[in-house]
């Protein structure tokens, strides 16, 4: 088994989840070849999350049939402010984001999703970025405006648009620079990210 087989992550999806980090950071995590599995987390409707545009995603597994979160070496929080408060104000997901932490997995939220690493009370003090219609919200960090932050096994980003840097930011930190640059190169993206 390769190193990259080996590896897991756990994406988080909730009603009203933004649908373009879901499924970017899904699609980029698994063109690197992680095992990637999508949780429904609190849905009206079992079969699907129904995100803050109306794409709707179906889970790979409900999160109440996880039985051991120990195999996953990131923990993924999308935003969607609704989707981001969902995942955030449960504990279930506070007391998983924290044990990942302690750990030493890697804890990864984007736009609103830094809210559940605020209320987990992990890494704090330390550097983090988020949409900026939350940043009120994240005192006792160390806010910074970059489009990605890494710190302390905590990545953080920024919003839809820094999906795909947030992904491969991901994989750079399980994987290493070369697999991210192998997966980068065949997107043709504009401009390096």
């Amino acid at each position: 088994m390769t190193n990259q087989e080996s590896k897991k992550a756990l994406v988080l999806v909730a009603d009203g989840t933004e649908e373009m980090e879901a499924v970017t950071t899904t699609d980029v995590l698994r063109r690197a070849q992680l095992d990637v599995t999508i949780a429904g987390f609190s849905l009206k409707n079992a079969n699907y999350a129904k995100c803050s545009r109306g794409v709707m995603i179906v889970p790979d597994i409900a999160f109440s049939s996880i039985s051991d979160f120990d195999v996953y070496d990131v923990i993924v929080i999308p935003g969607g402010l609704n989707g981001a408060e969902t995942l955030s104000s449960s504990k279930k997901i506070q007391d998983l984001l924290v044990s990942a932490y302690n750990k030493g997995k890697i804890v990864a939220a984007i736009c609103a999703g830094p809210l559940a690493i605020k209320m987990a009370g992990i890494n704090l003090g330390g550097e983090i970025t988020s949409h900026p219609v939350i940043k009120e919200r994240l005192e006792g960090y160390s806010y910074r405006e970059d489009s990605v932050v890494v710190h302390n096994k905590v990545i953080t980003s920024r919003g839809p648009g820094t999906s795909l840097l947030f992904g491969l930011t991901i994989v750079e930190q399980l994987l290493g620079e070369a697999k991210r640059n192998e997966v980068s190169s065949p997107m043709m993206l504009a401009s390096p990210l």
